[in-house]
């Protein structure tokens, strides 16, 4: 047996491309002879989705469209972990504001990004506004709970470690209470993300006029260009994959990765 040995780091696992690759082969040939058994004239084969990204790429829409999603997502987002990061954490440190905060968070947190569309537009107009607060809410109580819960579940040892040798206040909050919660922090942080990438794409369809959620519902309108719609799904998940790697390659970090099992 070849089994890694512990403590070892392989400079490349080629299972890592082999696998997912082979995957994507296989889904990609039963795409295709799927749509071939059913007769289907609608659904485009993958080669037509790879011609509808080339189209969108000679018109100069993808990148567009793109840098317009990822824009709303990058300030929605980003916002809501300038504010749901600390607010976790007072909340999960201090006892009487969790008692006073926690059930409003507890009871707006059910409703779904999607019924606040008609509200955002009501505000902010069909602008940018609109889905950059919408992102904002989807992301910011996945993010703020799961700060609250990863200084709630922290280990006492720390604390009473930290204790020990006299540390208090704001430096025992920077030097041991952050960095022990950051670990589900960031795992917090990954599952906002995606939920962010989701919200964007369903409010680029009704509250703007750019982005690849429009591109989806614009393509669809316009002449039934499904190849166009498939592709725009395609990039959205080919953009998702990359968002989820590079937080991914945060809880890689020496300061981060202690805190989780596999590596």
């Amino acid at each position: 047996m070849s089994e890694q040995q512990p403590g070892k780091t392989a400079w490349f696992d080629w299972r890592a491309v082999a696998l997912p690759a082979a995957t994507a082969v296989v889904l990609l040939a039963a795409w295709h002879f799927g749509v071939v058994a059913s007769g289907s004239d609608l659904f485009p084969k993958p080669h037509e989705v790879l011609a509808g990204i080339v189209e969108l790429l000679q018109r100069g829409l993808l990148l567009k469209y793109v840098v317009a999603s990822l824009f709303r997502v990058t300030w929605g987002f980003g916002l809501a972990v300038l504010i749901g990061v600390p607010l976790g954490l007072l909340l999960g440190w201090f006892r009487p504001a969790f008692l006073a905060i926690n059930p409003l968070i507890q009871a707006l947190r059910p409703i779904s990004p999607i019924a606040w569309i008609p509200v955002a537009i009501l505000w902010f107009g069909i602008a940018d506004t609109a889905p950059v607060f919408l992102i904002f809410l989807a992301s910011v109580f996945p993010i703020t709970t799961s700060s609250m819960a990863a200084v709630q579940n922290m280990q006492l040892v720390y604390l009473r470690a930290a204790q020990n040798f006299g540390v208090r206040g704001l430096p025992l909050f920077r030097r041991v209470i952050f960095p022990a919660a950051l670990p589900q922090i960031l795992t917090g942080l990954r599952i906002a993300l995606g939920v962010a990438w989701l919200v964007v794409v369903a409010a680029e369809m009704i509250a703007v006029n750019s982005g690849l959620g429009y591109l989806i519902i614009d393509a669809r309108n316009a002449g039934k260009r499904y190849d166009l719609v498939v592709a725009g799904m395609v990039m959205i998940g080919l953009i998702g994959l990359v968002l989820d790697g590079l937080v991914r390659r945060l809880e890689r970090c020496d300061e981060v990765r202690w805190g989780h099992g596999r590596n």
